[in-house]
């Protein structure tokens, strides 16, 4: 849509007054064909011409000498509506996608912008939790939809391995654990897990560990080498583990610098905030008083000398900065931590780091199976692995029932359980809480990810069993509602996938995956390819079905989620 967008743009810079650049932030893509395919509206011109916006309107269609490109112009109330010509969209849009290929879609936007992504974090010495698949999967995405828009992008997975919590697992080792067993378990951040919640049982009955866990934690923090000898094993154990994950996932990070990384450097970055004449000591500990942004205070040292989480936040964003000077830095952790980074970059802010107005929180809601909301001390904490293995085995019944012949049948499912997870929280808006219902993610027929892919399969199938002709495509004859309302939906994906950065809302991708699914299907009852006798109408039907598996194709792929040509 972007040429036509152009075209109405040089049309209405005379007529308007406005620049090029404000009409295009201006054109709107109606909902009901029956308004155009593209309009402008005259709102914001009713100030300065002192006129009703639907005169402004007519008195601009008035004025336009219609293009060629179009079919005609028309007002209708506030709005100049424009109607492309269909046979020309039709023939440009599918030789745009078929030439462009991996790339349609793709732009320079961010050209010369880096953009950091914090996302997914899970702690060390746990398993994978399912509740750290959210931030992974939407990180992941709003990654893979930047680069693909033209910025240079830094994936951080800043790793949950210092703090309080690795005094307890120290401990749980020292009392309870045994390193022969470490090293021979089949599962050894599972071994450490299960200490974990062993703590946390005994310190019910003795208070008392939860101080050694904390004096255990600050001879972490003072560099105890036996401590730190421990410490680094379970993260090495940790990470092996987690990089497993992410493989199956399909998820890449640029670093994997976590909390510990920063240790060294916080003295420094206390000694600035404090000599910016912004802290004060409270009951012994340093804080940041916010009271008058009406914000709790920051802790930044507690009274025994030990920092925080903020602490940490606080010193990585200062070195991010001086490292990769972006333009934005984006944390993808969950809308319970919303007063957290609030705190952060208000102190950042008033300490007179200019860049505090480029970090944004991407919070979203919680991740729910039915059991409820997902404890880790309790011990009832539900294991992505677990999910990941249950989904693939799922997708594999599916598949044996439905197609038992297919090859590769533990790769497709594969690609098909993990992606139907991934679509399945990707498919809501990240704000709103998920509940996981495996019915509705593994649902071939349904909203959900197999069913987009299946859709990619439907049409490759096809493609294989189309016989290549050397004549040429009649776009003219691809003139039914079916073959208009799909083309149509193809030429909007560029659009949707600058939406979707807009409010970093892979959802919008998914969504319009669903419609250009149904559409296809739509097109494909009504609309005979294989079967048609006329080989260049059947060309141009088998060249639209073709854009249309490289569209469904590129989307899946921003979302993290493969596209199989067999299933």
């Amino acid at each position: 849509m972007d040429k036509y967008k152009k075209i109405i743009s040089e049309i209405l810079e005379g007529l308007t007054g406005l620049s090029r650049q404000e009409i295009l932030d201006l054109i709107e893509q109606p909902d009901n064909p029956e308004y155009g395919d593209l309009a402008f509206p005259t709102f914001s011109l009713a100030k300065t011409l002192r006129k009703a916006p639907a005169i402004i309107a007519q008195e601009l269609v008035e004025k336009i000498q219609k293009p060629s490109d179009f079919s005609k112009v028309v007002n209708l109330g506030p709005y100049v509506n424009f109607f492309i010509d269909t046979t020309k969209l039709m023939e440009e849009t599918i030789k745009e996608i078929i030439e462009q290929g991996d790339e349609f879609g793709s732009s320079n936007l961010g050209e010369g912008k880096t953009v950091v992504i914090d996302f997914s974090s899970p702690n060390i010495a746990k398993p994978f939790g399912i509740g750290h698949l959210r931030s992974t999967v939407i990180g992941n995405s709003l990654y893979k939809i930047h680069k693909f828009l033209g910025f240079n992008v830094v994936g951080i997975n800043h790793i949950g391995d210092w703090g309080t919590q690795f005094g307890k697992v120290i401990v749980a080792f020292d009392k309870w654990g045994d390193l022969e067993t470490l090293n021979n378990s089949e599962d050894p951040v599972k071994y450490l897990y299960d200490l974990y919640v062993k703590f946390h049982e005994e310190a019910e009955k003795d208070p008392a560990l939860e101080d050694l866990a904390r004096d255990t934690f600050k001879d972490l923090e003072n560099g105890d080498e036996e401590k730190m000898a421990k410490w680094q094993m379970f993260r090495d154990i940790s990470l092996k583990e987690l990089k497993r994950i992410y493989d199956i996932l399909g998820v890449h990070f640029d670093s994997y610098k976590g909390e510990q990384f920063y240790n060294d450097l916080i003295p420094e970055t206390l000694e600035t905030l404090i000599n910016k004449g912004i802290t004060e000591i409270s009951e012994g500990a340093l804080i940041v008083n916010l009271d008058k942004f009406d914000l709790p205070p920051i802790l930044l040292r507690k009274k025994d000398g030990a920092t925080l989480y903020a602490t940490r936040d606080i010193c990585a964003a200062i070195y991010r900065y001086n490292k990769y000077k972006f333009d934005k830095m984006l944390y993808v952790v969950g809308a319970e931590q919303s007063l957290h980074f609030k705190q952060v970059f208000k102190t950042l802010a008033i300490a007179g780091f200019d860049f505090s107005e480029n970090c944004e929180h991407i919070p979203f809601g919680l991740f729910r199976f039915q059991e409820g909301k997902m404890s880790t001390r309790k011990g009832n904490l539900i294991f992505l692995d677990d999910v990941i293995k249950k989904a693939i085995s799922l997708t594999k019944e599916i598949i044996l029932e439905k197609n038992p012949n297919l090859q590769n049948k533990d790769e497709v499912s594969k690609q098909v359980g993990v992606g139907a997870i991934i679509f399945g929280d990707l498919y809501n808006d990240r704000i709103k809480n998920v509940i996981f219902d495996w019915d509705k993610i593994l649902d071939f027929n349904g909203e959900t990810g197999p069913y987009v892919q299946y859709s990619h399969a439907r049409i490759c199938s096809l493609l294989r069993k189309s016989v290549a002709e050397e004549v040429k495509p009649d776009f003219a004859a691809l003139n039914s509602e079916y073959e208009d309302s799909l083309v149509k939906k193809l030429s909007q994906f560029p659009d949707v996938v600058k939406n979707s950065i807009q409010g970093y809302k892979p959802s919008v991708i998914a969504r319009y995956l669903i419609s250009v699914a149904k559409e296809f299907n739509r097109y494909y009852h009504y609309c005979p390819i294989n079967k048609e006798e006329n080989p260049n109408i059947r060309q141009g039907r088998l060249m639209l079905a073709k854009a249309t598996a490289q569209v469904i194709k590129n989307g899946l792929n921003l979302l993290g989620i493969e596209a199989p040509e067999e299933m």
